[in-house]
């Protein structure tokens, strides 16, 4: 496996062709073990991986903390080469609790603060607002970012689940350099007009959730339990009749995916790699063996006949069951 480079926009800098996503080291996807979650970090860094993605409201700044914590521990080569993102603004009670988003010019720098002294960083790589504050315009929120980038705090900024009329505002505030948006087989809704814009404005596109949370990884299955503080426990697309139609298209990945002698995790990652060179792909492995199987769909050519067989077997809109429960979509303008 040979790690390419992709770059984040015209603005951005040049980072790994997959990023790994660390929220699942921290939080929403059951229990994680912090000696293993490091590993993978460190494991993650020596195969030549430099985007770290994370979010201040990851069990609530423990995300932070523990990338701070691998940086401080990876040799100094590795440590220098990883680029962090940070997500910002999402408001969280005591008890885990969702109670919207701040965009606040003050509330901006003040995010920032504390993600700089988690971190144990001087700087903050790509840092955008997790979901668009409504009572704030864009340009409010994105002008602070972009006061912290003339002082040296951050070096790009990002965007993160906006629509096209937002993306425009925003880009005619300040440099934007990428869009971190969910796409995936499944969850396709960003080709009609975002992806057309961000192209057109030369903004750089992650894409998170390339997995849809596991459920199209090919190791999910029908009777697994979910704890209480899984996402997926509320999530519509593993509920019930959802779930049982959604298992049915990872079967009939499986079948492409045996056939070319690889996995179905890989075939749906090679998938999302194949959508653009401006593309890079958050991979949201908790543990090694997920991470080298990941990094596996780097080789992984899909060509067009593979591309054909595998909208058939999952096309445009086959999912079954919303994104995110309806009062996170209702955040949601993508």
């Amino acid at each position: 496996m040979t790690m390419r480079t992709r770059s984040l926009g015209t603005t951005g800098p040049q980072v790994s062709a997959l990023g790994l996503g660390c929220m699942g080291m921290s939080a929403l996807y059951g229990e994680a073990d912090r000696a293993e979650s490091i590993a993978t970090i460190h494991a993650a860094l020596e195969a030549g991986v430099t985007l770290l993605d994370t979010g201040d409201f990851y069990g609530m700044g423990h995300n932070e903390m523990l990338i701070g914590e691998a940086l401080r521990a990876a040799p100094a080569a590795r440590r220098e080469q990883a680029l962090v993102s940070v997500k910002f603004g999402a408001l969280r009670g005591p008890d885990g609790s969702w109670s919207g988003y701040d965009g606040r010019p003050a509330a901006v720098k003040n995010f920032a603060a504390y993600s700089l002294q988690r971190l144990g960083v001087d700087h903050i790589d790509v840092y955008r607002i997790a979901r668009l504050d409504p009572g704030v315009p864009i340009e409010e929120t994105v002008g602070a970012i972009a006061e912290l980038v003339e002082a040296g705090y951050v070096r790009h900024i990002g965007l993160s689940e906006v629509g096209a009329a937002t993306i425009r505002r925003a880009a005619a505030t300040a440099p934007i350099a990428d869009l971190q948006i969910e796409y995936s087989l499944i969850s396709r809704g960003i080709e009609a007009e975002i992806l057309p814009a961000v192209r057109e404005l030369g903004i750089g596109v992650t894409a998170y959730g390339v997995l849809s949370r596991g459920l199209i990884s090919g190791h999910f299955t029908a009777d697994r339990q979910l704890g209480a503080g899984d996402f997926r426990a509320m999530s519509p697309r593993f509920q019930g009749d959802n779930l049982t139609h959604n298992l049915g298209l990872v079967e009939a990945l499986r079948k492409i995916a045996e056939q070319k002698g690889v996995t179905v995790a890989q075939t749906a990652i090679a998938w999302v790699l194949s959508r653009g060179e401006d593309i890079v792909p958050l991979v949201g492995a908790r543990r090694r063996d997920r991470l080298t199987e990941a990094l596996g769909a780097l080789d992984v050519t899909l060509d067009a006949g593979d591309l054909a067989a595998i909208e058939q077997a999952v096309p445009d809109g086959a999912a079954a069951g919303d994104r995110y429960p309806a009062a996170q979509m209702a955040h949601l303008e993508a």
